[in-house]
């Protein structure tokens, strides 16, 4: 399909810059699979009252590193800075980035990350180079010695639209977390996570919702954009995931009682998709997904989606408007611009049902 077809205009006043306090408070569009009544106005606070006893929400425990990194490399008297967003670990001691600028690195040659008004710095070797500015870094450390040295060093990657209209602080390091956050590994939220708490969760069990954890590190790669015209020559970075096999019981569990699976995010949804058979049961998965979901995929792991507002002309309004229909979505954004909902990784949510 072409790009194109996905495009829309978002008044700038409408990307939240923080949170919703509480997080129940944050507004909440149900879109509906009928004509008669396509849209509903709520709050996340009522999702209990949305779902019904039996279905299984599926979140995300990844964790966020402090993943923007900023150094310099030297050859000689010659100092350059550079600034590298980890992406994807592929190893102890290896990740992905990108890089800005690039050209400034050859291979071999070294960058020495610090945080300002901090002497403790992190080294990294380049290793390899590749297409728009991606660098395999293999970092001086490993392990878990490696993650608290880029927690020593990193700054919490705030997205490109919030970032460019304020700068991170030591709120984000809370607010851009969610309470499901467990296995670290992520370098940007599971975004729709982040409307929950205890008490709501807590709300959700009394009225027989259960809660199912799978695990995906979501890349920076979700926030590039889609430079090509029509979707199928676009490419889509991998990011590892896993689920294991005492969740995949459970989802099949609710499958054969009629329960619905309710994915929390695009990134539980394209990992379940992943990871479902062709015969419609879960087992337990780990590994690279790259699924790239437009219109005309098959779904057949996920009844409902839980998720944010997204960018025009992204991989994740592409998978919305899979889910439930281009038309429909498009009325959808255009129904929430016009009633101030407020849009991406701060802002309000909608909950989706998948079309027929």
């Amino acid at each position: 399909m072409l790009v194109d077809a996905f495009d829309f205009v978002l008044p700038p006043e409408r990307i939240a810059l923080r949170p919703a306090e509480p997080r129940e408070s944050a507004r909440l569009l149900c879109i509906m699979p009928n004509d008669m009544t396509p849209f509903i106005d709520s709050q996340i606070g009522s999702l209990p009252t949305l779902l019904r006893a039996g279905d299984c929400l599926v979140v995300n425990d990844t964790k966020v590193l402090p993943a923007r990194l900023n150094g310099t490399r030297r050859r000689g008297h010659a100092v350059a800075g550079i600034e590298a967003t980890l992406h994807k670990r592929e190893d102890s001691s290896r990740w992905r980035a990108f890089v800005r600028p690039a050209k400034k690195l050859n291979l071999g040659e070294e960058v020495n990350f610090q945080r300002e008004k901090d002497d403790y710095s992190l080294l990294a070797k380049v290793e390899e180079k590749a297409e728009g500015g991606e660098i395999l870094f293999l970092f001086s450390l490993s392990g878990e010695a490696l993650d608290a040295a880029i927690r020593q060093v990193g700054i919490m990657p705030l997205p490109p639209y919030i970032a460019a209209k304020r700068v991170e602080d030591a709120r984000d390091e809370h607010d851009y977390q969610t309470m499901f956050a467990d296995r670290t590994g992520a370098v940007a939220a599971p975004t729709a996570g982040l409307h929950f708490t205890p008490n709501l969760l807590n709300s959700l069990k009394s009225a027989g919702v259960l809660t199912a954890r799978v695990t995906l590190h979501v890349g920076a790669g979700t926030f590039l954009p889609v430079k090509v015209d029509d979707t199928t020559d676009h490419r889509m970075h991998a990011e590892w995931g896993e689920i294991t096999e005492s969740t995949a019981k459970m989802l099949n569990a609710t499958r054969a009682r009629g329960g619905r699976i309710v994915a929390v995010g695009t990134t539980s949804l394209r990992l379940l998709e992943s990871a479902i058979g062709e015969d419609g049961v879960f087992r337990a998965w780990s590994g690279d997904t790259s699924i790239f979901i437009t219109p005309g995929y098959r779904f057949k792991a996920v009844n409902l989606l839980l998720t944010n507002f997204h960018l025009p002309r992204s991989t994740l309004f592409m998978l919305v408007s899979a889910f439930s229909g281009l038309d429909t979505m498009q009325k959808a954004y255009k129904h929430a611009i016009d009633t101030g909902y407020r849009f991406y990784s701060y802002g309000d949510a909608c909950l989706l049902h998948r079309a027929v």
